[in-house]
């Protein structure tokens, strides 16, 4: 069975992950204006920060329901406390390191959007108008825009046809699970060769009569049991028959150890 680890360092791992996006998102909410009037350039034109608000899912995906937004966050929800409570099960049944960190992202990734769409409705007051209640229907803070391609895309794509599209913009907590996701199924023969590998033991030979000392087994002079009918010498020398019985009681419990068969003939010339 593998053994044990401690979960604490991944999950601190995930509340430091946790503490990042959510300050990545108040300094963008304090200090950046929305849209492209706000936009900040990192790399050239194709890294930039640009402050927008996400009604949906990850990278700006949407239900498009009168509750769809109730239930993507009920989801999370959900998700956020089976994600944490498997992250703790793995590491107790001693999963790979690699996997209880990747899972740690996720969870980082999953609690990060569910603090968004649970209280930013109410901290912020950015929920969209017309909504039910403006808890659980908080709109996500999303930042980081990797702009390389914008256009229309061709009529005869399915959902999105003939729509404008650009690259999505996302924030650190998507950039988790994203990252999260990917390590797992790029790794996953790695992760579960390392969960494997705990379980390997060798099986113990000691006290198999099979994998005893070989010289002794292959040595047609020695046997491993005592016969009435042939000379034996114990390891002082003392010569053992059924004439010359030994002095020790033939009831008397005691090791069986190996013996030295003599045949008549070398009986005769000793």
């Amino acid at each position: 069975m593998n053994q044990s680890r401690n979960p604490t360092p991944y999950l601190v791992f995930s509340l430091l992950l946790i503490v990042l996006d959510q300050l990545s998102k108040f300094l963008v909410y304090k200090y950046m204006e929305p849209g492209f009037s706000g936009q900040i350039p990192l790399i050239g034109n194709w890294l930039k920060l640009h402050y927008v608000l996400n009604p949906g899912m990850a990278f700006g995906m949407q239900l498009g329901h009168e509750y769809g937004k109730l239930f993507l966050t009920l989801f999370r929800l959900v998700a956020m406390c089976a994600i944490g409570w498997y992250l703790i099960h793995l590491a107790r049944s001693g999963a790979s390191k690699g996997l209880l960190w990747a899972l740690a992202m996720i969870l980082a990734g999953a609690v990060g959007n569910v603090i968004d769409s649970t209280f930013y409705g109410v901290l912020l007051k950015n929920a969209p108008y017309g909504s039910p209640t403006p808890w659980f229907h908080g709109q996500v803070i999303d930042m980081i825009f990797v702009d390389f391609w914008e256009g229309f895309i061709p009529d005869w794509a399915p959902v999105w046809g003939g729509q404008y599209y650009s690259t999505p913009i996302f924030n650190i907590a998507d950039s988790c699970i994203f990252i999260g996701v990917c390590s797992i199924l790029i790794f996953q023969g790695s992760f579960h060769a390392d969960h494997k590998d705990g379980d390997h033991k060798e099986p113990d030979h000691s006290n198999d009569p099979e994998h005893s000392d070989p010289l002794l087994k292959n040595d047609p002079e020695y046997i491993t049991e005592p016969t009435d009918n042939i000379t034996r010498t114990d390891h002082y020398g003392v010569s053992e028959s059924p004439e010359n019985p030994p002095l020790s009681s033939p009831d008397e419990p005691g090791p069986i150890r190996p013996v030295k068969l003599e045949d008549d003939e070398t009986k005769k010339e000793s």
